[in-house]
């Protein structure tokens, strides 16, 4: 490759580059390398050749010669140590650093330049660290690419193995990534995006941007975490069998946060073996959150005890159920009582919800004891009403599904197979 240069003067010949490059790579040993070991590991080896390939481009350029193969070379260098694992603004900081000390040495203090000679030198050092920086930059660029696509690619398969049991030692070394005895399962619900944009976003493209976002606030804050997600969620397999630990809440904010929407979240932990079985549990889990409108956040299984085991098939589910039927002509009734469950009986934030007075909410409830004969203010008469509500809640989406999708509803679903949950961003 040949730079054209607009002025013949540009030309001038570099100092000795043998000198120089002794300069260099003294320079690089004693300040450079020291103070980032991660760039002195990865081509301390090489240190001279780089220095010297580098000098005959920058040689080559101030005197209009084709420089592609010597390109060449430095474009695979940097795509090694993309394979290395430098960063690569430690690449940069070296290679402007060696560069700003050739213009020292170029550009002697005791030496006279005219204004024209300056504007030359100028002119070649931008030339020189234009060509050379675009051509680190995409050789690094594209090599980073394809490490980690390979890398996802394996942890997407292990976590994949993980999921239905499948996950091998081997197939964990292969990927740089080792398998714990105990997980925690977490199942999320990444809900659409109900805010309008000015202009419309195309929901799809917007989702996927969501999705994005989620997938870098989680490797920032979770490195070790295994993850299966799509635009409406999924599972995320974090080592450790701790249940309380707090970061964990925390975690589900700083998602939530990236995603712009307010995701909920159920926790399982489990052995290795285990993990199929409680990732099915923590999505039926979060299937019961959505369901029952509960604030969007974290929640552990016992957190949800109560009304996982009230969701379960049985004749107690239907019996339950049935002690809300005085309500059917009373959907606005109904919806109270739900709303106002969700909202661990608080009756303020229920008619703020609903856009009702809080005389309202009362007086529904006076209503709701008339017709089936139990009062939401007493302990026994609360605890069959919110039990009545989750059987309810179940039975009816059962009945609709079997309504809706005919003989094909009692087909096998997939194990991670859940009805997205709504969202409550007003709560």
């Amino acid at each position: 490759m040949t730079i054209e240069l607009d002025s013949s003067s540009m030309r001038l010949p570099l100092p000795d580059s043998v000198s120089l490059t002794g300069q260099l790579v003294n320079h690089f040993i004693d300040n450079v390398a020291t103070r980032d070991t991660h760039l002195g590991d990865a081509i301390s080896g090489d240190i001279a050749t780089v220095t010297k390939k580098c000098l005959e481009i920058g040689d080559g350029i101030s005197a209009g010669r084709n420089v592609s193969e010597q390109l060449r070379w430095f474009s695979a260098a940097a795509a090694g140590w993309a394979r290395e694992g430098v960063p690569i603004d430690t690449v940069l900081r070296a290679f402007y650093e060696a560069l700003r000390v050739s213009v020292d040495v170029m550009c002697a203090p005791d030496a006279a330049y005219d204004r024209d000679a300056l504007i030359d030198r100028l002119r070649m050092t931008m030339a020189i660290s234009n060509l050379m920086s675009t051509t680190m930059i995409d050789a690094y660029l594209r090599e980073y690419r394809g490490v980690v696509s390979e890398h996802l690619t394996a942890v997407r398969a292990l976590t994949s193995a993980l999921l239905a049991g499948r996950a091998t030692a081997p197939m964990a070394r292969n990927c740089g990534v080792s398998v714990a005895d105990t997980y925690r399962v977490l199942a999320l619900s990444i809900p659409r995006d109900l805010d309008d944009h000015e202009p419309p976003i195309d929901n799809a493209i917007d989702a996927r941007r969501r999705l994005r976002r989620v997938h870098t606030a989680l490797a920032q804050h979770r490195d070790d975490a295994l993850a299966m997600l799509s635009i409406g969620g999924g599972t995320v397999l974090i080592p450790g069998g701790t249940s309380d630990d707090t970061r964990l809440d925390s975690l589900i904010e700083v998602l939530s946060h990236a995603a712009r929407v307010d995701i909920s979240a159920t926790m399982i932990i489990a052995g290795t073996d285990d993990i199929p079985d409680a990732a099915q549990r923590a999505h039926e889990l979060l299937d019961v959150v959505g369901r029952l409108g509960y604030a969007p956040r974290l929640y552990r299984f016992e957190d949800l005890a109560l009304e996982y085991q009230l969701t379960r098939p049985g004749p107690g589910l239907a019996t339950l159920g049935q002690l809300l039927t005085p309500l059917d002509a009373h959907p606005d009734l109904f919806r109270t009582l739900q709303v106002l469950i969700a909202n661990d009986m608080n009756r303020q934030r229920t008619a703020r919800i609903l856009h009702i007075h809080t005389n309202t909410v009362n007086y529904r409830l006076h209503r709701i004891a008339g017709l089936t004969g139990l009062d939401a203010t007493h302990t026994a008469g609360l605890w069959q009403l919110k039990s009545a509500v989750i059987a309810r809640a179940f039975e009816l989406a059962r009945s609709s599904q079997r309504f809706a999708e005919g003989p094909a509803a009692h087909a096998p679903r997939g194990r991670l197979e859940r009805i997205r949950p709504p969202t409550l961003r007003n709560q």
